[in-house]
């Protein structure tokens, strides 16, 4: 299978889930600055929600730059992938306008939870279909599968699920958090594959 044609594919649905996240934030009907802060909440799950896909999209990147063989298997789990994270504007909509409401922030944990599944099994194949190749060794050694492939995901996600409780906000700080600490902790060659 033509690698390019599904990383442009992906690349291509990418880019529609952001420009639908964008569309989402409404132009504010006053001129005045407490207009804009009136949809603070949204901007602040859209800011952790853009991070999220940016820094899912760079090490989608660095995995099919490193891979050489596609398989159906994977081009049907990339799609389960592109799946979760198209649920990702609801789950930004919803936790945004509601952010300090347990339900929105339970979906919006939800969701992030499924598109870490979807992307582990996603790496998982990419390093069966390289098995015993330096790069199965590059893509096992990449932070995010690394976290997920431990129990660092469950405990993570556990945890969260109990603190949006007492703290609902704590949701989208948490996984702002994370994502920032993947935006800065990448493999040591990330920034030189094509």
């Amino acid at each position: 299978m033509n690698y390019a044609r599904v990383e442009a594919f992906t690349d291509a649905v990418i880019a529609i889930i952001m420009t639908i996240m964008i569309l989402e934030f409404k132009t504010p009907e006053s001129p005045q600055w407490t207009a804009i802060l009136a949809d603070a909440p949204y901007l602040f799950a859209y800011l952790i929600s853009f991070l999220f896909i940016g820094v899912a999209w760079f090490n989608h990147h660095y995995m099919f730059a490193l891979a050489t063989r596609l398989t159906k298997k994977i081009y049907w789990i990339n799609n389960a992938w592109l799946f979760t994270m198209s649920l990702i504007p609801v789950a930004t909509a919803w936790a945004g306008r509601f952010l300090n409401q347990q339900a929105p922030e339970y979906f919006y944990l939800i969701v992030f939870f499924l598109w870490s599944i979807a992307y582990w099994w996603l790496t998982r194949a990419l390093i069966q279909a390289h098995a015993d190749s330096a790069i199965a060794k590059k893509i096992a050694a990449m932070p995010p599968y690394l976290f997920m492939n431990s129990w660092r995901l469950p405990t993570f996600t556990i945890g969260l699920a109990i603190v949006i409780y007492f703290f609902p906000p704590a949701c989208l700080l948490a996984t702002g958090a994370e994502l920032i600490y993947m935006a800065l902790h990448t493999t040591p060659d990330a920034d030189r594959v094509n």
